[in-house]
């Protein structure tokens, strides 16, 4: 009995290692390359005299870069497993950092970023979610439950140890702290913790319901359908996130009241991602990706809607809740439609539009904004976006899914 179960036993807990290891490093690395820069940008912008619109353009084309290193990205993974991508992101991102902390010019520190960027499409959650998605199997979606519940105490985690160590440095110290840290769990993390077997094809899937060149699934009606609804959406809800704080000080509620609610969503936004795995079994797939996007819409409406704290703090709970469980549908969009053989490259093709829509949000939403007189209107606006995007996820399920099919 022993030696049958042996080998299962091995497997269970290579299984748990890398999950503990890949909810480290992507707490670590969310928090130091993502969640750092909005703590340090006012000491930045004071020390160095650049201005604070020039520094987040810099931060942000560092995200247009992540998008297309995600796509890069996906197709090694699909074929070697993420062990000498992640290390090598990891890697990149410590030195990128050394070069963002040491930068004299805004050149220099938006080359910084640029490197920043690229090492993001390579350590953050889409070659996290393929690797647990090929390793986990059928039993994926708890497995990405997980992650993702620990990969939302990245800013709770680093933004208070941001501001502690700024508070007793300058900013570019600060940076050289986090790099050292970052470099201490995240390189030896992905190196020694993703050394489980990688199968070329995922097993239990031998029989193809969609063409098998994943070039094919990416230029389908359904797969572009799906790519511009979770773009609109994802534009919709990160605009939210960034423009929830104005929107409430410009109802005459004060900033800290605002910041409370902000923070409540994203206690929201963990808390509902403990039920997607019930959830998940219990609707198909067209149905539960329309509810979530639904859910996006009326919360962003509410929160234009609404005028008092108590009723705008509700509305934020209720919005980051719907928040939370998008980042796992997205993560199981590719699975639940075409299955997982090439997950790494197609959801690399199908996040790097979202990737460019949630770096371009800031921006647009504050633009937007200005435009329309205000932050109300604005989110009437976004919260229609986001209902147009639910009624495109209606076209988005391929002939044949097998999901689709057996719910």
């Amino acid at each position: 009995m022993q030696d049958v179960s042996a080998p299962a036993l091995s497997a269970a807990s290579g299984l748990r290692r890398v999950l503990v290891v890949l909810c480290v490093t992507e707490i670590t690395s969310w928090g130091i390359l993502f969640y750092a820069f909005p703590v340090l940008l006012g000491s930045i912008a004071s020390d160095t005299g650049w201005s604070p619109t020039a520094l987040t353009a810099a931060f942000s084309s560092g995200q247009l870069l992540t998008a297309a290193t995600g796509i890069l990205v996906g197709r090694r993974l699909d074929r070697h497993g993420p062990r000498v991508v992640m290390t090598a992101g990891s890697v990149l991102a410590v030195a990128a950092l050394i070069v963002v902390a040491t930068a004299r010019t805004l050149t220099g520190f938006a080359l910084g970023w640029v490197l920043v960027g690229v090492s993001m499409g390579a350590v953050l959650y889409p070659p996290a979610f393929a690797a647990l998605t090929r390793w986990y199997g059928p039993d994926r979606v708890r497995a990405l439950t997980v992650l993702t519940l620990a990969g939302g105490l990245a800013s709770t985690v680093f933004a208070p140890l941001t501001a502690a160590l700024v508070a007793r440095m300058d900013w570019r110290a600060t940076y050289l702290v986090l790099a050292v840290i970052l470099a201490v769990v995240t390189v030896p993390g992905h190196w020694f913790g993703l050394r489980l077997p990688w199968q070329p094809r995922p097993e239990g899937e031998t029989e193809q319901h969609h063409p098998g060149d994943p070039g094919e699934i990416a230029r389908s009606r359904p797969f572009l359908v799906l790519a511009i609804a979770l773009s609109v959406t994802g534009f919709a809800s990160f605009a939210v996130v960034v423009t929830l704080v104005p929107l409430m000080t410009e109802r005459g509620i004060s900033t800290t009241t605002a910041a409370i609610a902000l923070g409540l969503g994203g206690v929201g936004q963990v808390v509902s991602r403990v039920g997607y795995s019930a959830f998940a079994a219990r609707t198909s797939v067209r149905t539960r990706t329309t509810v979530i996007v639904v859910a996006i819409a009326a919360t962003t409406m509410l929160l234009g809607i609404f005028t008092t704290a108590a009723a705008l703090t509700v509305a934020a709970v209720l919005s980051g809740m719907a928040r939370g469980v998008f980042t796992l549908l997205q993560a199981t969009a590719i699975t639940d439609r075409w299955g997982s053989a090439h997950y790494g490259q197609l959801s690399g093709l199908l996040s790097a539009p979202m990737t460019i829509s949630l770096a371009s949000a800031p921006f647009a939403a504050t633009a937007l904004a200005a435009g329309l007189g205000g932050y109300s209107t604005t989110f009437l606006v976004l919260g229609t976006a986001a209902a147009a995007a639910a009624a495109l996820s209606l076209s988005t399920i391929p002939k044949l899914s097998p999901k689709e099919q057996h719910s």
